[in-house]
């Protein structure tokens, strides 16, 4: 009577319950879920007249489109595996992350067709290219093959441990690792997901999050399984995204602390068109207190914050709210709101340790690394034996983030393991740091990383974005953190910039702030 776990089975509740609601939102498309589910047929059937049986796999660049969103439906239900990839990388990225995927099929935005034909003699691999969005010579036309497929396929058996998406991490530091997600690891991240962020077909879902990124935190089946609509945002723009949420409705969206700063700072006459109630969803780095105290105040949203890796479907804990919560000041309930919280109901367990093993003591002060275990773990990384190995040692998955358990039992994160700055045997939180000079009326974003010290060993040096048509000067930033932090914390110095580096995801890329001061200091 048992039947595999599978965010598939999402999709055959939808076309029997909302066949007539709506689905899909892109632009001036609008799909039903009968529509939409039998696109997703359409392609599947197409896929595999081309050859594609299962276990094969299929890569996409795209961004947030009707066409991507089909994507984690089609190819999957026909058993072969989903490659999602950043959209942002470079055309020899693409080359290395299809050639390592072993893709049959490349499918492909009409924004990267010229990258990927600049690399087609690099991916041998490949025996189909299909243009999702204004076809070309050399490319099969999505729109026109799903037009004359009829949605007949057939469904093989797929096992819960199966594969169901390969998603590559960002390599800043290395060779990004396939990160291989398993239709059970899916299912019970939507079944969390929901359990403690609730949602019914009324919910109106912005795409604002990538949806490459660790299959857009499963939202891609998430919306589906209640019968919500999936309102397509190709680009986070305030001046687009704040109209779109007003005309089309939204209740709730997915942002890293990054977009949140950018939509917060946007133009008043841009913000007062946001509406108001908006859920929204958290992740990807710890954000500021400040962040958080801001959006709600201002816009009337409300915020939750989950933690999580690709390596872990993504989700594992959630900053659970508390009714004592509630009566807390605002600046105070921002603050608890910042933290990672506890483990998700369906997650599995997490502990924080420390080198030996050993759980930290709960006293919000002694540094351990997060280590989780469950079914939302990955598999492993694809064709990758030594780095699955490094990372899942002794039972556990080895997070790399530093955090402490407060007397509570939640988790707040301190820092990545690598990213700890130790500055005269001190050390330093480079999130704290930034969550306090975020403060700054002045400051709109910053970015701590320790550089190399005379006197100290290592140091922590802010990278300073100001708000637009703000000032503050070195002086001014350190004054302001000495009077906020201690001493041996303030950063020995200050760079201005008009932006921060950062991932497709929002991530800032501290590995090359750094590099960066390095080789100033080598100079």
């Amino acid at each position: 009577m048992e039947t595999p776990l599978s965010p598939l089975s999402f999709a055959g509740r939808a076309r029997r319950l909302y066949p007539d609601g709506e689905a899909v939102v892109d632009g001036d498309q609008r799909f039903t879920y009968a529509v939409f589910l039998e696109r997703c047929d359409r392609w599947s059937a197409a896929l595999q007249a081309l050859g594609v049986r299962q276990g094969d796999r299929v890569a996409y660049v795209a961004p947030n489109t009707h066409a991507q969103l089909e994507s984690f439906y089609a190819v999957p239900q026909i058993g072969a595996v989903l490659v999602p990839i950043n959209y942002r990388l470079t055309p020899a990225d693409f080359a290395y992350l299809i050639r390592h995927s072993g893709a049959r099929v490349v499918c492909a935005h009409s924004d990267y067709l010229d990258a990927i034909d600049s690399i087609r003699a690099e991916i041998p691999g490949v025996e189909h290219f299909v243009a999702l969005e204004r076809g070309r010579p050399g490319w099969l036309d999505y729109e026109q093959v799903i037009a004359a497929t009829a949605p007949v396929l057939d469904k093989p058996e797929i096992g819960e441990n199966d594969l169901i998406t390969i998603n590559y991490t960002s390599g800043t530091t290395s060779r990004p690792k396939g990160v291989m997600i398993t239709h059970r690891n899916a299912y019970l991240n939507v079944v969390g997901t929901l359990v403690h962020i609730p949602m019914t077909s009324g919910d109106r879902y912005l795409w604002t999050l990538p949806m490459f990124h660790a299959n857009g935190w499963t939202f891609v089946w998430t919306v589906t399984a209640v019968g919500g609509t999936h309102i397509c945002l190709r680009k986070v723009e305030p001046k687009i995204a704040f109209p779109l949420m007003a005309r089309e409705s939204v209740t709730i969206l997915c942002a890293a602390p990054t977009v949140l700063i950018g939509l917060a700072n946007a133009p008043e006459d841009l913000r007062r068109v946001a509406p108001r109630g908006v859920r929204v969803v958290t992740a990807g780095a710890p954000p500021a207190p400040a962040t958080i105290e801001r959006v709600e105040g201002e816009f009337g949203w409300e915020v939750t914050h989950v933690y999580g890796l690709t390596e872990t479907s993504p989700f594992i804990s959630i900053c659970e709210p508390r009714p004592r919560h509630t009566a807390l000041p605002p600046s105070e309930r921002a603050a608890i709101k910042a933290r990672q919280g506890v483990e998700l109901i369906t997650s599995g367990e997490l502990r924080v340790v420390d080198l030996e093993g050993r759980e930290v003591p709960h006293d919000g002060e002694t540094l351990g690394e997060i280590v989780a275990r469950g079914n939302v773990i990955m598999k492993g990384y694809f064709e990758d034996a030594q780095a699955t190995a490094q990372a899942m040692r002794d039972g556990w998955l080895h997070t790399g983030d530093a955090a402490v358990v407060h007397p509570d039992g939640y988790i707040e994160i301190r820092d990545r393991l690598k990213d700890v700055i130790i500055s005269g045997g001190e050390n330093i939180s480079s999130v704290e740091v930034e969550g306090i000079l975020l403060k700054h009326a002045a400051v709109q974003e910053v970015a701590i990383v320790g550089v190399p010290h005379e006197k100290w060993g290592e140091a922590p040096h802010a990278f300073v974005v100001l708000k637009a048509g703000a000032s503050a000067t070195e002086a001014e930033l350190r004054e302001f953190a000495r009077a906020n932090m201690a001493h041996f914390k303030v950063p020995a110095a200050f760079t201005i910039l008009p932006e921060l580096p950062k991932t497709a995801t929002g991530k800032v890329q501290k590995y090359i702030l750094r590099r960066g001061q390095a080789a100033i200091a080598r100079q």
